[in-house]
């Protein structure tokens, strides 16, 4: 047997533990193979669509690639600890450090290369059918044609063989300078008694306790300011959580002999503090991990859905057209247009019109808008919202109120019209969005109206394209809007936004679900990596005390308990702080995100609990044997 056999056979041997690396790494492989596949794709990097699609995931492949060398880093670090007696056996029976050293180089770039080979070909498998549904994801006009992806498989290909040889260099590092006793030794060296500091405790639960709080109260702009230094406190804290406050805790109850003493709660707690010890750093890399994949993902959708339903709820109309000229004969000429490109795609449609007078209030520059009541209470009732009741002479405020930024007006103040001596007196104010505008105004009464109205005054009109389908004017919003894109006057199409909206959503949904997708499987592989770093200790451990008269009841009993905590204790740090993360995010855009805050952490919850319920089972079962 020759010596790259012997290593090939090695990482056979230890397929088991190498399976959430190998399977971790070929993820982080397929990812960024999928990113590379979009990313030179002819269309979008020709520039057919949003140019900035292109360079949004070729920026996500170099995160990825970034988080993948220290990912992987660590993860070779952890199992060359679980092989240490391994090592020292070798070693032994006569193999040199420079052999071992060279057994370890190849078995890395060995699992590196079946991990770059598979994380490209489910790459492929993958990317013919996001590239089939890429309308949806991306919201393009069309579908993707599948392509020969050579440059994304060569760029993929050349950057991890390149990442999985470093890692390599790096692990032969690591074994330096390991003397024969340590090795023979392995993980079989007594633990020290795990101590923690009540100090160090108590300033973990103030530095969470002042984090939480300050998030939660701050609001606006000053949730940015608070960003870094709250992050640091929670980061700092949850540190000190698990490798002090737990172990306190933990210790403490220890003391209360009425819940120590009963059934297998001495077994289960007194393995519990020095668990909680060796995984603290595992459990604080999960923590952390977790909460940047739940908060990025929850921001993401719920940013997007506030978005959107902002942007539906403040424009009503399917299209809009402002003349700030009034209606002139250039206002006619596009408002034809638009009417015959409705016609032309058979929409049904009614077209609403409205002229708004513009005039300055006495002794000041201030512009002064106002519109006829019977035009305005025409538009509202459109739109659905309460129209105006006015008798002679009397007048409404109308003021624009965004959900993110409050009321523009609160009050209905009178003011003086220069030149005519008229002073409007609101008998109230309301909030609208049926004209597009952004700035308040005036609602008359049609009498008060005519003496306003003057032959040489200034006038905006609006027409406002009322269509039952409004999503469906996409495409000929489109064309209307690239045709009136040069002219000065204003043009919408809620669907044509809408669309661009979408597609601007899409993209860094699209790159923000996959990378918190990566963080979220590299979590979940440190808790794999630890939990069979354990399992010899774990056999002989419950081997011994099975011999002594514990049940395969209570066994099965203390590994659950233990796996939850292993599982669910991060999980359960990090939706806390994610829920606290989303929770400053809406108070500072004063918009609800709780329900799309929820279906996250919720989707991501239940993930770990398939992932735990499927982890438990086979742990029992090997740990029996």
């Amino acid at each position: 047997m020759t010596f790259r056999q012997f290593a090939f056979n090695n990482v056979l041997r230890n397929k088991r533990t190498y399976a959430a690396y190998f399977l971790s790494s070929a993820f982080s492989v397929m990812v960024f193979f999928v990113y590379a596949i979009f990313a030179f794709h002819p269309d979008i990097a020709g520039g057919k669509f949003n140019p900035n699609i292109a360079t949004g995931l070729h920026f996500a492949e170099g995160l990825i690639y970034v988080f993948s060398f220290f990912f992987v880093l660590y993860s070779m670090s952890a199992f060359l600890k679980t092989r240490k007696k391994e090592f020292g056996l070798m070693v032994m029976l006569g193999m040199t450090n420079t052999q071992l050293r060279l057994m370890v180089f190849l078995e890395n770039v060995l699992i590196g290369f079946g991990a770059t080979i598979s994380g490209i070909g489910l790459g492929l498998i993958l990317a013919k059918v996001m590239l089939l549904s890429a309308e949806n994801l991306l919201d393009l006009e069309e579908t993707l044609p599948f392509y020969l992806p050579g440059k994304a498989l060569a760029l993929t290909f050349a950057a991890f063989l390149v990442l999985f040889v470093v890692i390599s260099m790096f692990t032969v590092v690591i074994l330096r300078g390991h003397k024969l006793i340590d090795l023979i030794k392995g993980s079989a060296m007594p633990k020290k008694e795990p101590k923690s500091s009540l100090l160090l405790s108590i300033f973990s639960a103030l530095l969470l306790g002042a984090g939480y709080a300050i998030a939660l109260s701050v609001k606006g702009t000053m949730v940015v300011v608070a960003m870094i230094p709250v992050t640091m406190m929670v980061i700092v804290g949850t540190y000190f959580l698990f490798t002090q406050l737990s172990v306190y805790a933990i210790n403490k109850s220890r003391n209360k002999r009425s819940f120590f003493w009963r059934k297998t709660n001495m077994l289960f707690l007194s393995d519990l503090a020095y668990r909680m010890k060796d995984n603290a750093r595992t459990f604080f890399m999960v923590s952390i991990l977790s909460t940047v994949a739940f908060a990025a993902i929850g921001s993401l959708v719920g940013f997007k859905t506030m978005s959107t339903n902002l942007l539906l709820k403040e424009n009503l109309f399917a299209l809009e057209y402002t003349s700030y000229s009034g209606p002139d004969a250039q206002a006619k000429r596009d408002v034809e247009t638009i009417q015959n490109a409705l016609q032309a795609d058979n929409f049904d449609y009614r077209m609403l019109q409205s002229v708004m007078i513009e005039q300055k209030a006495d002794n000041s520059d201030k512009s002064i808008f106002i519109v006829k009541a019977s035009e305005f209470n025409e538009i509202a009732a459109a739109a659905g919202e309460q129209p105006v009741q006015l008798k002679d002479g009397e007048s409404m405020l109308i003021y624009y109120m965004n959900e993110l930024m409050g009321k523009n007006a609160t009050n209905a103040y009178p003011v003086s019209l220069a030149g005519n001596g008229i002073e409007l007196k609101p008998v109230g104010s309301q909030s609208s969005h049926a004209y597009p505008m952004y700035t308040d105004y005036y609602v008359v009464a049609d009498e008060l109206y005519g003496k306003l109205a003057q032959a040489d005054m200034k006038t905006r009109a609006f027409y406002l394209f009322d269509v039952p389908n409004l999503k469906a004017t996409k495409n000929v919003g489109k064309t209307l809007d690239e045709k009136f894109a040069k002219g000065d006057n204003r043009f919408m199409s809620v669907a044509y936004n809408l669309s661009i909206m979408n597609q601007a959503y899409g993209v860094v949904f699209f790159i923000g679900l996959f990378i918190g997708a990566v963080f979220f499987v590299a979590s979940g592989s440190f808790l794999y990596f630890r939990l069979y770093a354990d399992m010899p200790d774990d056999k002989r451990k419950f081997s011994a005390i099975t011999k002594l008269g514990l049940t395969d009841r209570e066994l099965s009993g203390i590994l659950t308990k233990q796996l939850l905590i292993l599982f669910f204790v991060p999980i359960a740090v990090a939706f806390v702080h994610g829920a606290v993360a989303l929770t400053s995010m809406q108070n500072m855009f004063g918009y609800s995100l709780m329900k799309t805050s929820l279906t996250v952490l919720g989707t991501f919850v239940l993930i770990q609990l398939i992932y735990f319920l499927s982890i438990r089972v086979r742990y029992i079962k090997q740990v029996r044997a």
